[in-house]
């Protein structure tokens, strides 16, 4: 994988821990000559993921919506920003400049945007690793949900195997790097039956 978006939080949350995995995070690109696309900020997560990666001359790219653009918000050291129209747009930017996802602590935006990916995945709009960086155990109750999903019956266990897991951004990589694209099947069949 050659590029990488990572959703994260615009916070940094209470503990520690998660600015430390996003340090990581950009040790690891930086230190393996993957470029990261990102929201674009300064702040939270996504600031410090950003400074970590600038600060070793790595590639970074800013994807933000013009109604994000505030001066307060949007990372002047990127110097590559693309400013969008809408939210919508961003993703589909995002989509086209990656090889793949990994998804960091976050909110609402963080959840929308690995549901988001997980969903094209699902209906092979378009075929990527999809990651999840379970720092602290962060997303364990989401993990529960999607296997709650399964046992429900909405959602294939095919589907939410989509999802690779790991809190060792080592291993969550070494996992994306073998994924192998699954054979185009009926849409209908896959998500349905």
């Amino acid at each position: 994988m050659n590029r990488i978006v990572v959703f994260c939080g615009s916070s940094l949350g209470f503990n520690p821990i998660y600015k430390e995995a996003a340090v990581e995070l950009g040790n690891y690109f930086a230190n393996n000559k993957i470029g990261l696309v990102y929201g674009g900020g300064k702040i939270g997560m996504m600031g410090v993921l950003a400074d970590t990666i600038l600060a070793q001359d790595g590639e970074v790219i800013g994807v933000i919506p013009k109604l994000l653009e505030k001066e307060e918000v949007v990372h002047s050291g990127v110097e590559e920003m693309i400013v969008c129209k809408k939210m919508s747009e961003r993703k589909v930017i995002m989509s086209k400049l990656i090889d793949g996802y990994i998804t960091l602590p976050g909110g609402f935006g963080t959840l929308d945007e690995l549901f988001e990916a997980l969903t094209l995945g699902q209906l092979q709009i378009e075929q990527k690793p999809i990651g999840l960086l379970n720092v602290n155990g962060f997303f364990d109750a989401v993990l529960l949900q999607l296997d709650r999903m399964v046992e429900e019956g909405f959602l294939k266990q095919d589907n939410r195997d989509m999802l690779f897991v790991s809190n060792s951004v080592k291993d969550l990589v070494q996992k994306m790097n073998a994924y192998k694209t699954p054979k185009i099947e009926h849409v209908i069949n896959k998500v349905v039956s």
